[in-house]
């Protein structure tokens, strides 16, 4: 036990001797992008890493007079990996800064390194509300559970659901989303039943479900990790949910774009609430999904992608602004950015370090023989209602 709090100690000191002064000789802007690249959670990290070396490819491989490098590392979804990860990038290779992060443990676990290294860290996929408040060196560019939660259950109630069960992946972002959700609902009018929380990793649903069934609810609303919304709308389908007038809706995780068309019948007319869908109706948007769609041989970017394209816009801007600088400089030149997103108008709250953007209520539809979430309404300039600030 000694041994290892004396190397935590030599770590601490490590990580604080670099701070402030790791990039000021470099001749590199360094980027170090965290993702799970394999494991269950690999589609997270293919649509971040993808829409990372876009931005590059359209925007220049040098930014502030100094040369971009993008090194891209696989924390398999595993908390003590990124956090080595993140550690090796920090101390050997001297980025500028760190990025990534596909789920929330695995951001917390790097949180304490951002701090001692002062090295700002983009958050471009965890969406717990807690994350920026983990470390000052914090910077969200994906969104947080509140955000999507509180939308859906300001819509539900005036579209005839009063009487809900909620269904949630049991870790922090599904707790974010449950607790949000319900608080609002109750606050206007609506009754949650029961509320039911899922194994995060390999998670049977059935049992859940035959409960919700017995329950008879107006609707479930749902909040499962990206890339877990395939199983579940299945299960949904075979056990007659819909068929017994069981509506589903939720976040807009469960009908990921990555993964929609792959579906079927079954997600038609399914209503969520989120800040980005591959359909949203602007020039900004259509020209970044055909060039998306172009290099990664059709692919469809989704809600990992536009939190990965923005992150790479933050620390670009931040870097001209600093000429290629580091630490505080560059976390203060991320603070209060402003610009028009594929997802909509957007920026980074000075005071929080999180995104402020607008949310969308959509509806799964067939267009052109593909299925899509269909915005039909919009909340401008959504807060994060997590932050007591």
């Amino acid at each position: 036990m000694q041994k290892r709090d004396l190397l935590s100690a030599l770590m601490v000191g490590v990580l604080t001797a670099y701070a402030g002064s790791a990039a000021a000789a470099q001749e590199k802007f360094k980027i170090g992008l965290i993702l799970p690249m394999t494991g269950p959670f690999a589609s997270t990290g293919k649509q971040i890493e993808a829409a990372a070396r876009l931005y590059m490819a359209q925007n220049g491989d040098t930014v502030g007079g100094k040369k971009v490098e993008l090194i891209v590392k696989d924390d398999t979804s595993a908390p003590d990996v990124t956090k080595r990860i993140a550690q090796e990038l920090v101390v050997n290779d001297k980025v500028n800064v760190l990025a990534g992060f596909g789920l929330t443990p695995l951001a917390l676990a790097t949180a304490p390194i951002a701090t001692q290294s002062k090295t700002p860290l983009v958050v471009m996929a965890a969406a717990t509300s807690s994350i920026t408040e983990a470390s000052p060196f914090i910077i969200r560019t994906s969104f947080t559970l509140p955000q999507a939660s509180v939308s859906m259950a300001d819509w539900a109630p005036n579209n005839g659901i009063k009487k809900v069960v909620t269904l949630v992946s049991d870790y922090g972002p599904g707790i974010d989303a449950e607790k949000y959700f319900k608080d609002r609902l109750l606050l206007n009018g609506g009754q949650v039943i029961d509320s039911l929380r899922v194994p995060m990793r390999n998670p049977d649903f059935a049992p859940f479900l035959q409960k919700v069934r017995d329950l008879k609810p107006d609707a479930m609303f749902v909040f499962v990790p990206s890339g877990a919304g395939s199983a579940l709308m299945k299960q949904f389908a075979e056990r007659g949910m819909d068929k017994a007038g069981i509506k589903l809706i939720g976040t807009g995780d469960i009908t990921d774009d990555d993964i929609l068309n792959s579906m079927g019948d079954v997600a038609n007319g399914v209503v969520t609430s989120h800040h980005y869908s591959a359909s949203h109706n602007s020039a900004v948007n259509k020209k970044f999904v055909a060039a998306f769609e172009k290099a990664n041989a059709g692919l469809r970017p989704n809600f990992m992608a536009v939190g990965g394209y923005d992150g790479m816009r933050v620390i670009y801007e931040a870097a001209k602004a600093t000429k290629g600088g580091s630490g505080e400089a560059l976390l203060a030149a991320m603070k209060g950015q402003i610009f028009e997103s594929p997802r909509g108008p957007m920026f980074i709250d000075a005071q929080t370090r999180d995104v402020v953007h607008n949310i969308y209520i959509r509806k799964v539809e067939k267009v052109n023989g593909q299925l899509y979430n269909q915005e039909f309404s919009t909340l401008k300039d959504v807060k994060d209602p997590g932050k007591t600030k």
